[in-house]
């Protein structure tokens, strides 16, 4: 059973996610050179994009600290394989490392896959006090995250 303070607090973290996200639901980038794609909150406002078009990323419009960004590079060498075994899966299915680093002022997700010689990279990043309460929304887009098949 949940006490009514823990019920409370699981509304108001809701309530927040849902307010940080509004209303307007999800539009998806799609990005023309890799081919790889991710949805973010139709509200969050893109930032300039890059001119080599190697990805994205996206501020939210609460707080323009709290951003999610998407690219992707060619790797040189099958040596530049990341060493860490993969602990994290894409409802497309497809295996990758995810990282999460908590830091004194700012905290991360990172998402990093790897397919046909290129590293496909999906980072979620927040000032470090509001990290748990964008926490579900970074997991659910890196889940999310497509590369080509």
């Amino acid at each position: 059973m949940v006490s009514n303070g823990k019920l409370i607090v699981y509304i108001c973290t809701l309530c927040f996610m849902l307010w940080g996200c509004s209303a307007p639901g999800w539009k998806t980038y799609s990005n023309s050179r890799y081919g790889f794609g991710f949805p973010y909150p139709s509200n969050w406002e893109a930032l300039a994009a890059p001119s080599n078009d190697d990805g994205m990323a996206f501020v939210s419009p609460r707080n323009k600290t709290v951003e999610i960004r998407g690219w992707a590079s060619n790797q040189l060498s099958a040596a530049s394989n990341t060493a860490t075994s993969p602990n994290f899966q894409t409802v497309q299915g497809v295996s990758g490392v995810l990282l999460v680093e908590v830091g004194d002022t700012v905290s991360s997700m990172q998402l990093t896959l790897e397919q046909n010689q290129v590293r496909y990279y999906w980072q979620g990043r927040s000032p470090s006090p509001e990290f748990p309460d964008y926490y579900r929304l970074f997991d659910y887009i890196a889940q999310q995250y497509r590369i080509p098949e």
